[in-house]
């Protein structure tokens, strides 16, 4: 069932199945007729949509949740060595299986788009999901968020065409042989794997080294981490590189970006014709990421004015930018950005769309590693915002690092004049938020751990 992986996969045990990685490949799996069972920490809508789908989906990790007839555990890099049901496969003897592994199993044989870059690889990974849907080619895909329309982060599709978004921060990005590989932006991330820009490079540079021969690399003209990379990649002969952006020399040039309102509409020059379509998401970055997936279906030789009218169909992906609604005209927004170039995006972006409007964030800083390195950078970000509640650093799966801690972001933030509230107790956010807010106002939920949640909570007690 899955060429190229130590064993079959038509029985896997997933730890982390509620994972926005994992949870796509185990729903393709068991689309593909796999019985698929697995272990989450809690319980969530990705859970059920698995059981919906017939996997098994155990709360919680214990040995017993392993059968002893599983064919192979999947885990992915976030899973520790000293989990009960990881120590367990190896007394049983089961192969264990890196999630990037069975992603390119599932992969294998399809013409392969890979979306890869520090930023926006989701939101570009949808984009193409959504348009090569709306024209009928009946995409497989996997990634990292659930789109607004279908509401699903992964589906198996009877075309020929699989898109996936493509995770550098743990170099398993390398696994793929795309015919098509995207490249949005290259910057310096995941500090706890990455030690500096050269090696990021270096990673980001085997990502295109596998790129299958006659292939495309689309990549940025603009961006400079973009730009270095392809100054690195001119000799390989295999290679057709397409650059796209605002740059003159860009293969496809992006004319321009009109703001209209929560939506943008976009013009671009792509062989010398102008061509114009719509993005439903505010800021010149999501035009961009929309250009990004333009110019890689066209790699794939779909014509260019079909895809253009198919991403208007675009209407976005949960968390990012993703309206939560409305309370006592306080409109209230989720946004994933934890990384500065990130928050600085979106909050140009809202500000952009309603340039009236006082804008309040409450941001919780994702991960200590990234926070040490960035926490200044993450600090002047939010001078874009009129008001912000700073959290608790979000651990994810680090370890306290000593002196880190949400400080680095808050000294940062009133260093550079912004007007920023520690707010310790994530409890007491919806209070907080209710006593700053005023009618016209947005406010945005910020950062990739579970600060998500508190959009609900805030709506509910504005409206009481």
């Amino acid at each position: 069932m899955a060429p190229g992986l130590p064993t079959a996969m038509d029985r896997p045990h997933f730890i982390g199945i509620g994972g926005a990685g994992m949870s796509g490949i185990a729903k393709i799996l068991a689309q593909r007729g796999a019985r698929v069972a697995g272990s989450d920490s809690r319980e969530s809508a990705t859970a059920e949509s698995l059981r919906a789908l017939g996997a098994t989906v155990h709360i919680g990790h214990a040995a017993g949740h392993l059968a002893s007839d599983a064919t192979c555990v999947v885990v992915s890099s976030a899973i520790r060595s000293d989990n009960p049901e990881l120590v367990r496969a190896a007394e049983l003897g089961i192969p264990v299986v890196h999630r990037s592994d069975a992603l390119a199993s599932l992969m294998g044989g399809a013409r392969a788009i890979a979306v890869a870059g520090t930023h926006g690889k989701t939101t570009t990974t949808s984009m193409l999901a959504v348009a090569l849907t709306e024209l009928g080619l009946d995409p497989s895909y996997a990634i990292g968020g659930d789109l607004e329309g279908p509401g699903t982060n992964a589906r198996h599709g009877a075309g020929d065409i699989f898109v996936a978004e493509a995770d550098e921060s743990d170099r398993s990005f390398q696994k793929y042989d795309p015919e098509v590989a995207i490249v949005l932006n290259v910057e310096l991330d995941h500090h706890a794997n990455y030690a500096s820009m050269d090696e990021i490079y270096d990673s980001f540079e085997t990502f295109v080294g596998k790129v299958v021969p006659g292939g495309t690399l689309v990549i940025s003209a603009d961006q400079p981490g973009a730009v270095e990379l392809t100054s690195r990649l001119r000799d390989l002969s295999t290679l057709k590189i397409v650059t796209y952006g605002d740059s003159p020399s860009a293969d496809v040039r992006v004319h321009k970006v009109t703001p209209r309102g929560l939506t943008s509409e976009v013009t671009v020059v792509l062989d010398g014709r102008y061509l114009t379509f719509t993005v439903s998401v505010p800021g010149s970055h999501y035009a961009h990421n929309a250009v990004a997936a333009l110019a890689a279906g066209v790699a794939l030789g779909i014509p260019a004015h079909n895809l253009a009218s198919a991403l208007g169909k675009y209407t976005g992906v949960k968390r990012r930018l993703q309206l939560k609604g409305e309370a006592n005209g306080v409109q209230v927004i989720d946004s994933y950005a934890h990384h500065p170039t990130e928050m600085t995006a979106d909050l140009a972006a809202m500000r952009g769309a309603a340039s009236d409007a006082r804008l309040l964030v409450v941001f919780q800083p994702h991960l200590f590693s990234r926070t040490q390195e960035l926490g200044t950078e993450m600090g002047q970000a939010l001078a874009l915002a009129d008001a912000s509640v700073v959290l608790d650093i979000y651990p994810a799966r680090e370890d306290p690092i000593p002196g880190v801690t949400s400080t680095l972001v808050i000294d940062a933030a009133r260093a550079a004049g912004a007007d920023v509230m520690p707010v310790s107790d994530k409890a007491t956010v919806p209070d907080v938020i209710a006593g700053m807010a005023k009618p016209g106002d947005l406010v945005l939920t910020m950062g990739a751990g579970d600060v998500t949640d508190l959009g609900p909570q805030i709506l509910d007690r504005l409206s009481n």
